[in-house]
């Protein structure tokens, strides 16, 4: 038997979550039944990579790696539904972490919202917020591959460092630049990848060229807001002619093993830069998870 080590969340939190608000049990596992896996936990975000340390399924063999939905748990058992194998060529040389992060899930969202939604042409100009993290940072990095210029905005000046060695154009710390608004007129922009939301996307939207694009992906500065929203976006989206579209992490689910192949070879190859915070310890997962809310992470968390 298998005792497996979970956190759940105790109650759901108001404003910024608490140690209060996790509990960590410990489950014992039934037997496989054909078909079922046994995993094992080697590396989190939010969402798990495993390893298969048991099968009845010959479509997994003991000691296949795996990326899966399966929460903050140290073992479980799947049916193999929704496991997505390491690429087959992953190299010895690269940390099996980077597939949860460039050579994985943030990446394909960084794709398919600079392709599939802002349409990134060479020589656009292309703002990026959140420009430091997981997926902005890809953002920024495929932009110039394809020849645009790239401005990135991010909360430190360590992260601004991050950013410039990235090869943005523009690098800036908005909480400390004295006008966000001439800091972004200095930018000439047709598209815009929007991570933050509400205030900054605000200050953002009338710096946009005409029939600009911007695709928005999650307003981080809301999840722990307790008190109303401020006012929505401005009229520069109806005078201004602009696209503005949001996508969710599911939208593009299914045949991605092309795209993640791509990203692995431009990490391999050295045009994509990486950079993880990786927190040691299954025990210190809420701490991680409540560090990446509070923007303590450089990096894929």
């Amino acid at each position: 038997m298998v005792h497996a080590k979970s956190w759940t969340l105790k109650k759901h939190f108001v404003g910024h979550p608490t140690n209060s608000d996790f509990e960590l049990k410990t489950v014992e596992l039934p037997p496989l039944k054909n078909g079922e896996v046994l995993l094992e936990a080697l590396f989190f975000t939010v969402d798990p990579y495993m390893r298969v340390v048991e099968s009845k399924n010959a479509a997994f063999p003991i000691g296949t790696t795996v990326v899966a939905p399966s929460g903050w748990t140290a073992h479980s058992i799947s049916d193999g539904k929704n496991l997505e194998k390491l690429l087959a060529e992953w190299p010895d040389t690269l940390p099996l972490s980077l597939a949860l992060g460039t050579v994985g899930m943030p990446s394909l969202k960084a794709c398919s919202g600079r392709l599939d939604i802002c349409g990134v042409q060479g020589g656009e100009t292309v703002l990026v917020n959140v420009a430091a993290g997981a997926v902005g940072s890809v953002v920024g990095q495929i932009a110039k591959l394809k020849g645009c210029k790239v401005a990135g905005a991010a909360g430190s000046d360590k992260r601004v460092t991050c950013l410039e060695k990235y090869g943005f154009d523009v690098a800036f710390n908005y909480k400390t630049v004295k006008s966000l608004e001439e800091t972004l007129q200095k930018a000439s922009r047709g598209c815009d990848f929007d991570n933050v939301g509400v205030e900054f996307s605000n200050v953002v939207i009338p710096q946009i060229k005409k029939f600009g694009r911007i695709a928005i992906r999650g307003p981080i500065s809301t999840y722990n807001r307790t008190g109303p929203l401020p006012p929505g976006p401005p009229e520069a989206i109806i005078f201004k002619e602009l696209h503005f579209e949001g996508f969710p992490v599911y939208r593009w689910q299914g045949e991605v093993r092309q795209a993640l192949k791509d990203l692995l070879t431009g990490v391999s190859e050295g045009k994509i830069q990486y950079h993880e915070h990786i927190t040691e310890g299954f025990e210190n997962m809420p701490a991680a998870f409540m560090g990446m809310l509070k923007g303590e992470n450089l990096g894929k968390q």
